[in-house]
């Protein structure tokens, strides 16, 4: 599993990184548009295979909505419509000891002045440590099967590990702070298949040429 897992890192590092602020035509390759694929995060400060880590793999669930996911993100300040904020927000309020927490969790707080400043720290930290790299794939099934394979790739191997400062060490969720990545599910599942892994670098390798 290290192996797949440090072929993986060294690929996705190779392939080009957007960070915040980008735009839609960043996501365009030969003129036309990303609109369906995977995004890979990667975080600053961590490291692993001789390169930055990843921290994070995603995908989206309607049509044509990559671009929209990755703004969820980074850009529009709602919990509730990207779990990866609510992750990051978590592990913000339990590093520090806020009892806010309890309302962090919960859909709705009468505390919106608190809520707002908490958002707001989230997308400082998401903006200024995370960066990505995309991977094109129009078909829903084949990009789900992509996400949950290069999970459970990453998770299984033994040689990801996270760095002792690295913020998902104080999330309040286990399975973040087991896995170094800042995810719950898909974690042990199918991992790649050699098949699967020679299919990312060929699209890699298409962008690259594009």
């Amino acid at each position: 599993m290290s192996e797949c897992c440090d072929t993986l890192h060294r690929l996705f590092n190779a392939a080009k990184r957007l960070s915040y602020p980008f735009n839609g035509d960043e996501l365009r390759r030969n003129g036309t548009y990303i609109q369906n694929g995977i995004y890979i995060l990667f975080e600053k400060g961590e490291r692993a295979h001789f390169g930055d880590r990843i921290v994070r793999v995603g995908t989206h669930r309607e049509p044509n909505r990559l671009f929209s996911r990755l703004q969820q993100h980074f850009m529009r300040e709602n919990k509730e419509s990207s779990i990866f904020r609510k992750n990051i927000g978590r592990a913000i309020l339990s590093k520090t000891g806020d009892r806010f927490l309890t309302e962090w969790e919960k859909k709705k707080t009468n505390n919106q002045a608190k809520l707002l400043k908490v958002e707001q720290e989230v997308s400082a930290y998401i903006r200024d440590n995370i960066s990505f790299v995309v991977i094109p794939e129009d078909d829903k099934a084949a990009r789900r099967r992509m996400e949950s394979g290069l999970i459970s790739t990453i998770s299984l191997c033994d040689e990801h590990q996270p760095s002792s400062a690295w913020l998902g060490i104080f999330s309040s969720k286990e399975r973040i702070r087991k896995s170094g990545l800042w995810l719950e599910q898909h974690l042990r599942e199918d991992p790649l298949s050699p098949e699967d892994l020679a299919l990312i670098r060929n699209k890699l390798e298409l962008l690259e040429n594009s």
